[in-house]
């Protein structure tokens, strides 16, 4: 293939780097390049001096980018990149890494891996960019309308096997547990590395057809649970991120009722922290259509739940009523099949459907039915779940404030932040901020005063 040089014809250094860390010669790279473009259809016939010409600055045209990425990443044994090889070609992709849902499973590998090594690597592009509407959208069409992925099963690289999966889950398990306890601030960094450092490895392994799937699915778990903790930490933009590749790896996992969890619990959250009530919504539905058919009711009411928020958040109380209803509906049902629920959703239990009424009705404007449902979630929810417990008191001090009984509120406002003296959680303090903007016409009491004043020390 014909080559066309760099801008400005700079050396490559990443790609002089990468053949240094593989321990390949030129000759070696080359080999490699024409046997995976072999597998893939292309008569490449590249030797020792089309390498050195790389590393030059010239770069190959066509599909031989990423022939190159994958042939540096079996000898690594990770994914490697074609902006990581120095072949974007002047393009910033930096910008756009995880924002794709991906049309191919070794694409997805690469989208994932890329955003756990800009993640590890703090790029400030992620952390940084706002999360724009259609960013969350658009990936939920894809979902919708893309067929499963035929096979996911490679043989290049190490084996993978069943108890590797088993180790991501448990320690998926382990890590939703600490951050339960301790809020995502302790917690992410290690999650992120855990990604970048072991999980990248996997995914560029070599494993049958079961063990990808269950392998995808591990993952899936585990990148959603990343982007949570990005929220939890106040990192929205980066939090889409992990969603639309959580939503990708569930795809290939070939697994529909999870991928319609990432809609619901997920995006749909995320949306609501934004204020973008009508994609709560459209995410809702999107789960509840993408996965008809194939989710347990516990699963179903969830999914409603999620929906009747968007309802809440655009006014619309008589929409919202009715989709509460089918949410208690299909939770009550979910009763006597309650063993045959998958993990991802055995959370889900009365406690936190009242918590999510409790939101529902105190954007309503509905006190009295938002307090009811506050105090239900925090009876139900245990000690071990000290966020959710904190954000419960938070739920139940503003509807006292919306009935104004702004004492009992303040006390009740003060139990959450004890509890969140515990954590380092970004979302329990928004919750906390947004209550004392709803006391700001009451600053002028003694218990708001005292109140604030405990803010004050809480922030220090």
């Amino acid at each position: 293939m014909a080559a066309r040089p760099l801008v400005a014809r700079q050396p490559n250094e990443r790609l002089q780097a990468l053949i240094q860390e593989a321990g390949c010669s030129n000759a070696g790279l080359a080999r490699r390049v024409n046997m995976v473009g072999a597998e893939r259809g292309l008569d490449l016939r590249y030797d020792k001096t089309s390498v050195a010409r790389w590393l030059r600055g010239q770069q190959p045209r066509g599909r031989a980018p990423g022939v190159i990425a994958e042939a540096l990443g079996r000898k690594l044994g990770r994914t490697v990149t074609i902006d990581e090889i120095g072949m974007a070609n002047g393009k910033n992709l930096a910008s756009g890494v995880g924002l794709q849902f991906s049309p191919t499973v070794m694409g997805a590998i690469e989208q994932a891996c890329e955003l756990w090594r800009s993640d590890v690597g703090r790029r400030d592009f992620l952390s940084g960019s706002a999360v724009a509407s259609s960013a969350l959208v658009e990936p939920s069409r894809d979902w919708l309308i893309t067929g499963a992925d035929p096979a996911v099963a490679r043989n290049t690289g190490a084996r993978v096997g069943d108890s590797d999966v088993e180790a991501v889950r448990a320690m998926t398990v382990a890590l939703i547990d600490l951050d339960h306890r301790f809020g995502s601030g302790h917690v992410r960094p290690v999650v992120v590395h855990y990604l970048n450092s072991v999980v990248s490895g996997l995914l560029s392994g070599s494993y049958r057809e079961s063990v990808g799937r269950r392998l995808f699915a591990a993952v899936s778990r585990l990148t959603e649970l990343a982007g949570y903790m990005a929220i939890d930490t106040g990192q929205p933009g980066l939090a889409q991120r992990y969603y639309i590749q959580a939503l990708r790896l569930a795809q290939a996992s070939g697994d529909r009722g999870y991928g319609g969890y990432v809609l619901a619990a997920s995006m749909s959250h995320l949306a609501a922290q934004l204020g973008n009530p009508r994609e709560i919504a459209q995410l809702a539905r999107a789960a509840q259509e993408g996965a008809r058919g194939q989710v347990a009711p516990r699963a179903q009411a969830m999914f409603y739940a999620a929906e009747a928020r968007g309802h809440a958040l655009m006014g619309d109380g008589r929409t919202c009523e009715a989709v509460v209803g089918r949410a208690i509906t299909a939770l009550e049902r979910s009763g006597d099949a309650s063993g045959d629920d998958p993990d991802w959703i055995t959370h889900f239990d009365q406690a936190y459907l009242a918590d999510e009424l409790a939101h529902c009705y105190r954007d309503l404007g509905r006190p009295e039915a938002a307090a009811r449902h506050a105090e239900d979630s925090l009876a139900g929810h245990p000690e071990s779940r000290a966020r959710r417990r904190a954000i419960g008191f938070v739920l139940l001090a503003t509807s006292q404030v919306q009935q104004r009984e702004v004492e009992e509120a303040c006390r009740t406002g003060t139990r959450a932040v004890e509890l969140l003296g515990t954590l380092r959680s970004s979302r329990g303090a928004e919750y906390l901020d947004d209550l004392q903007q709803r006391l700001e016409p009451y600053a002028n009491e003694p218990a708001v005063r005292e109140f604030g004043a405990r803010l004050e020390i809480h922030a220090a």
